[in-house]
């Protein structure tokens, strides 16, 4: 089985191109958070190379940004090919299935994440019915039969 599920940021634009004059293809780096620190406290990244085809590339190029967030699924895909001093590089890409939106343009935009928001905590006073006047005991109004 070949699949992989990333969440990670785009390291720059995605760049749409096209092959034979109709194919779109999009290649991007993903910036993906590894999940402990360094020895020194600080937070680790793989930088990992993708590549979307077709309408998948056409959404991506139009829909994301350097620094957007992006979850995707997809294959590992091996590849080579000779460079111009001629030696052989390999490449290793990950092919995009499919891709989700993790962060809306407002959440982008306030550079915050869904889990950022708390609620408000309004502080209660001691009794909430204070303001409605003379207290009343529930039990002082209900009759003996309700009880049983």
């Amino acid at each position: 089985m070949n699949k992989v599920c990333l969440i990670g940021r785009f390291t720059a634009k995605p760049e749409l191109r096209y092959v034979n004059g109709d194919v779109a293809v999009v290649k991007f780096k993903l910036a993906v958070n590894r999940k402990f620190n360094s020895q020194d406290g600080q937070r680790e990244a793989d930088f990992i190379n993708c590549v979307a085809w077709r309408k998948t590339a056409d959404l991506i190029a139009k829909y994301f940004d350097k620094g957007n967030q992006i979850g995707l699924e997809g294959h590992i895909q091996t590849g080579s090919y000779e460079a111009e001093d001629g030696t052989k590089r390999y490449t290793t890409d990950v092919v995009v299935d499919e891709f989700s939106f993790v962060e809306s343009k407002t959440e982008k935009e306030n550079n915050s994440t869904p889990y950022d928001y708390e609620e408000p905590v309004e502080e209660q006073e001691d009794d909430p019915f204070a303001d409605f006047g003379e207290s009343v005991s529930i039990a002082e109004e209900l009759d003996d039969n309700f009880l049983e």
